[in-house]
């Protein structure tokens, strides 16, 4: 693992997501190193020629200035890199920002495969409508080593655990979801008494890791290649069509609101929690950059 100290002039960044106003990573790389990775294509911009999951660079920034300016903002903590994996319980970079936006009514999501986050609980608790989400998409350990080297299934459940009862809105991400592997129904049933939201999302395959992703399932699933090849290299989406039927069913019979975009402002946060479909992403994406 590289690790080096890097000066940067900011560390929130104006965001096109549309679920947030500014980015915040205080980070560049992440030890967790998973197979899936959207986030290595940082890669091109970054001028990092070693592999994705041995490198970390670790920012820091001056002060943030009149902070206040961000109030009311939307704030992402985590698009590109993991703000809790262990770089972080040396440098503690991302609970510096916390620290430094303490009074700001500004409103933060964070997403985390860690349970590091645990020791920040009272600093998210005190931002009014903080919001923490866990990517979980497998119960299977031994598939979980085989994608990341984050920290156990359950020990992602169990912060999840904590920060639901600690009334901070949290959120099950079941991502991303492998075709024929991972067992949506299950994850719901274990998450549903742990958060608020769950939000479902297909494996999306691109760039230099769709190979790495398709080579692991020829070896360690080959009566699945047919499937993968049809949806990645046909684009084949059938599949999902059928699955998110499926959980639709389920999410009836199981007394669940199901819900096929990102529109949940208008359902309470309540048990049990709101399933929310974001398989079918360009529909998503064009919906909500129109209402933003």
């Amino acid at each position: 693992m590289t690790i080096k100290e890097v000066n940067v002039k900011s560390i929130l960044t104006k965001s096109n997501l549309p679920v947030s106003d500014y980015s915040v990573n205080p980070y560049i790389g992440c030890m967790h190193g998973c197979k899936y990775c959207y986030a290595s294509f940082m890669k091109r911009f970054t001028n990092h020629p070693e592999l994705w999951g041995t490198f970390v660079d670790v920012k820091y920034w001056n002060v943030i200035k009149k902070p206040q300016k961000y109030s009311d903002k939307e704030l992402f903590i985590g698009s590109v890199t993991d703000p809790y994996q262990p770089v972080e319980k040396v440098y503690k970079r991302t609970r510096e920002f916390l620290t430094q936006m303490q009074g700001v009514p500004c409103k933060i999501s964070i997403a985390t495969k860690s349970d590091l986050i645990i020791r920040d609980l009272d600093l998210i608790k005190s931002f009014p409508d903080a919001r923490v989400s866990w990517s979980i998409n497998t119960l299977d350990e031994n598939f979980r080593m085989n994608m990341d080297n984050a920290v156990s299934i359950e020990r992602r459940f169990k912060a999840m655990k904590i920060f639901h009862d600690a009334g901070i809105r949290t959120t099950c991400f079941i991502s991303p979801i492998f075709p024929g592997i991972t067992d949506v129904k299950a994850i719901i049933q274990q998450a549903k008494n742990c958060c608020n939201l769950i939000w479902l999302e297909n494996l999306n395959l691109r760039g230099e890791y769709k190979k790495v992703v398709l080579d692991y399932i020829s070896l360690k699933y080959p009566h699945l290649i047919l499937l993968y090849n049809s949806i990645y290299n046909k684009n084949d989406k059938s599949y999902w069509y059928m699955l998110d039927k499926e959980i639709k069913e389920f999410a009836k019979q199981e007394g669940f609101i199901y819900v096929c975009n990102d529109d949940t402002i208008s359902h309470p946060f309540e048990e049990p929690p709101i399933i929310v479909n974001y398989f079918f992403h360009e529909e998503i994406k064009r919906s909500a950059m129109n209402r933003k």
